[in-house]
């Protein structure tokens, strides 16, 4: 939370406390102070105890000679994490964990595949960058991911040049997959030629995206979407800086860009009915079941992402967006407040999934059966929806989409 938030909250704790102990006598005023204090204790050290073992890994990480070992530190940390997210239910303390592990992880993958090539290849012929996007851009890591990155490198160079980074980043994927980095299914990964090139490159590339001189118009606005949460990584921050300042000009200097973006976005189904009715498959193997990252935690991500861009914002994350936006009066705290809680109630329910998925209890991690959600539960969801369909009628409304 932010340090205001923190001020608010243990403010607001005194104040209970101190309303409580004015009806209590003495001796029971000192066994409940005791009885705080063992508990803060025990959750202090606890958080002391993970953070260690965590930061001794991640350690050991920089210091890796071998992929296998960083596979072997890549799963230590996700059960770490996993056992931790079942004690806490932190999704920001999630996010933050396995965002930084895993950068330590691509970072020193990204130096080990570099010195793979030299002898044969020679070190690399320009400053470079790995850059990450989805969920990694928007330092939203959770249990389960897979290679969202681009490769970006300094202009100056010819065919032989990107003949060096082609073969480097088909290495790179490979590499980052033993270590326990997943392909991408929709192929966002430096391997595929759409998501490598110098400065130079993906400047027109970028322009043609814009001038709409690419066919597919559709699927290339949605790779420009997914560039809006780019995330410097690892390599040269000067280069990757350049790109992801291209980037935000180009989505700034083309409403029509925004407008197709925001369409996309307000186009999204959302899995609330008439009468607050969770949607859910009707036939097939997920019937009963709703599909909570596509009716319920992407509209939520992709209609903040708009208003985020269209902001100007270069912030990423989900929930670091919705505050900003908040601050800039583009939300009113009621929506943010809402739109906040609906982000942490999807999440939760994806990283639940995601551990059940893990230990094999069942066989995806994003269907989840509302009727075996507590009453408060299913509320809590609905209320969640809902206020991403208010969100959506209001870009609907500011974009003129409908």
């Amino acid at each position: 939370m932010p340090p205001a938030t923190q001020a608010a909250f243990l403010n607001n704790f005194q104040e209970q406390l101190k309303e409580m102990l004015c009806h209590l006598d003495r001796p029971t005023s000192l066994a409940l102070l005791a009885d705080l204090s063992d508990i803060l204790a025990r959750q202090r050290g606890g958080l002391q105890t993970l953070e260690k073992s965590r930061r001794e890994m991640l350690e050991r990480a920089t210091r890796a000679c071998s992929y296998k070992e960083l596979q072997e530190i890549e799963h230590a940390l996700t059960a770490l994490e996993t056992a931790q997210f079942v004690a806490s239910g932190s999704v920001p303390g999630l996010h933050r964990a396995c965002t930084e592990f895993r950068d330590r992880l691509a970072e020193r993958t990204l130096a080990m595949v570099e010195a793979e090539l030299v002898h044969e290849h020679g070190p690399a012929p320009f400053p470079y960058a790995l850059i990450s996007m989805g969920s990694d851009g928007r330092e939203e890591q959770t249990l389960i991911t897979d290679q969202d990155y681009l490769i970006v490198y300094a202009d100056g160079g010819d065919d032989a040049a990107d003949d060096y980074f082609r073969i480097f980043s088909e290495l790179l994927v490979e590499r980052l997959a033993e270590v326990g980095f997943a392909k991408c299914t929709g192929d966002i990964m430096p391997s595929n030629p759409t998501w490598r090139g110098s400065l130079l490159q993906w400047k027109r590339r970028l322009m043609a995206i814009v001038r709409y001189e690419y066919e597919e118009y559709a699927k290339n606005l949605m790779d420009l979407i997914v560039l809006s949460d780019a995330r410097f990584v690892a390599g040269d921050v000067e280069t990757a800086a350049q790109l992801i300042d291209m980037i935000h000009d180009f989505e700034q200097s083309y409403f029509q860009v925004l407008w197709g973006m925001a369409r996309q976005a307000t186009e999204m189904k959302v899995g609330l009915g008439m009468f607050g009715r969770i949607w859910t498959d009707r036939v097939g193997e997920h019937q009963g079941l709703c599909n909570i990252k596509l009716l319920g935690w992407a509209p939520l991500v992709m209609n903040i992402r708009i208003l985020a861009v269209n902001s100007g914002l270069t912030v990423t994350n989900t929930l670091q967006r919705i505050a900003q936006l908040e601050r800039d009066k583009r939300l009113s705290a009621t929506s943010a407040a809402e739109l906040g809680e609906a982000y942490h109630v999807l999440t939760r329910h994806r990283v639940h999934l995601q551990i059940r998925l893990l230990r094999g209890e069942q066989q995806n991690s994003y269907f989840l059966d509302p009727a075996a959600l507590a009453p408060e539960e299913l509320e809590a969801l609905r209320r969640a929806l809902a206020s991403i369909k208010d969100l959506q009628n209001v870009i609907r409304t500011n974009f003129s989409t409908a």
